[in-house]
């Protein structure tokens, strides 16, 4: 069984469509089961469970062999960091004793040490973390989400520009979530062994 966290999401229900696509037994875990029902519908199971609980996390792991582990993003009013790393530190410790054989992580493409630097450095935090612990693990660097355009399509359609704090003529690699969900579903099927940064 394939544990997708953070499965509603953009990218999370991405990986968890892929792999239903390939037939693959697949448990979505979410915060709110209403935005769960197209996947259960689909034939996926469902687990509903808040990210900061790590018993009922390690439980749900248990159910199944591989988990996608996307740290979900903290509400952007709080304090990112800390809610984040709060978040990071209990799913760690619920991996710990799930007896997973293999994680897939979504990280950033620009994930590095650093304080005051958002998710770059908490997503960093994470590799490194999952980097010392013993199940193989594959790391998704992915680059700007096209899907973070969608707030502005409106604007763009209606007034023709697109409002935003990037420079002109800023050069920004961008990826589909749709792309990443297809990556994430051939590494989760992988062998164990094939692990790495991609």
């Amino acid at each position: 069984m394939h544990i997708i966290l953070g499965g509603t999401g953009n990218v999370g229900s991405a990986v968890a469509r892929a792999l239903l696509k390939r037939r693959e037994p697949v448990l979505v875990i979410t915060r709110d089961p209403s935005k769960a029902e197209r996947f259960h519908r689909d034939g996926a199971h469902v687990a509903v469970a808040d990210v900061h609980d790590t018993e009922t996390l390690r439980d749900i792991f248990r159910q199944g062999r591989r988990l996608f582990l996307l740290n979900p993003p903290a509400a952007p009013s709080s304090d990112t960091t800390a809610e984040e790393r709060r978040s990071l530190a209990a799913i760690l410790s619920a991996i710990n004793g799930a007896g997973l054989e293999k994680i897939v992580a979504e990280s950033t493409y620009g994930a590095k040490p650093g304080e005051r630097i958002g998710d770059l450095g908490v997503l960093y935090e994470m590799e490194q973390a999952l980097a010392a612990q013993p199940i193989p693990t594959t790391i998704i660097r992915a680059a700007y989400y096209m899907s973070n355009w969608h707030a502005s399509l409106q604007t763009a359609r209606e007034q023709g520009v697109v409002q935003t704090l990037f420079p002109e003529d800023f050069k920004l690699p961008m990826v589909a979530p749709s792309d990443i969900g297809e990556i994430a579903a051939r590494l989760m099927t992988e062998p164990i062994e094939q692990t790495g940064l991609h």
